[in-house]
């Protein structure tokens, strides 16, 4: 399968590359800078494109199979997600998928009727509040998009890097938490259940999450 990883030098979007390339697929990791390049694995197609460039995109993802984006703006410009995300599936072709590494900002807080990460009270810290409300404009921006075969897929709250086990639980709506009452997951093993998904999908024009 031909793979194009938007975001490919981030630390979510490294593993997910990493990943895709363990599994045999054809990935070419995409990146705003040159200086971005040497970060990216040998043995994966590399370039520079901007995202919102819709003629560097047509360019990029022509002949590719799945596109997924691990893209995060950095501090100060998160809004720009939104046009990002509709850049990218302005672009995408009828028989490409699209896989968005989202957010958990639209997950309900277990045991807090009504509440979501987002909307309850003292969940997030300050320094994520930005990041969040970006992440949940971009959710609300698929839920309207009906040509394009999205898949917005919510980390746990704790999406820190770590093992990779290969183990995980899926959900829809709601944060998983284990048994401790802790939603969390490994960046290695959330890379796992993205690629899992672009093999076999499970939720086209669907949101879902993971955790332990």
């Amino acid at each position: 399968m031909k793979i194009a990883i938007f975001g490919a030098a981030g630390d979510v979007g490294k593993r997910i590359m990493n990943e895709a390339l363990a599994r045999g697929h054809n990935v070419t990791g995409v990146v705003r800078t040159e200086s971005q390049l040497n970060k990216l694995p040998a043995e994966a197609s590399r370039c520079v494109a901007d995202i919102a460039d819709s003629h560097q995109l047509a360019h990029v993802i022509q002949g590719q199979d799945v596109l997924i984006s691990a893209v995060r703006p950095p501090d100060g410009k998160e809004a720009t997600l939104v046009a990002l995300t509709r850049s990218l599936m302005a672009s995408a072709l009828p028989i490409q998928r699209v896989l968005l590494v989202g957010g958990a900002a639209r997950l309900l807080i277990p045991g807090r009727a009504g509440d979501t990460v987002l909307t309850a009270p003292d969940f997030l810290p300050a320094s994520a509040l930005e990041i969040a409300k970006a992440c949940q404009a971009q959710y609300e921006l698929c839920l309207g998009e009906t040509s394009t075969a999205w898949t917005y897929f919510s980390p746990a709250a704790m999406l820190m890097p770590g093992e990779r086990t290969g183990r995980y639980r899926l959900g829809t709506d709601t944060l998983i938490v284990d048994n401790n009452g802790e939603s969390r997951i490994s960046m290695e093993d959330f890379a796992v259940a993205m690629l899992d998904e672009a093999e076999t999908p499970q939720h086209i024009q669907k949101a879902f999450t993971v955790g332990y």
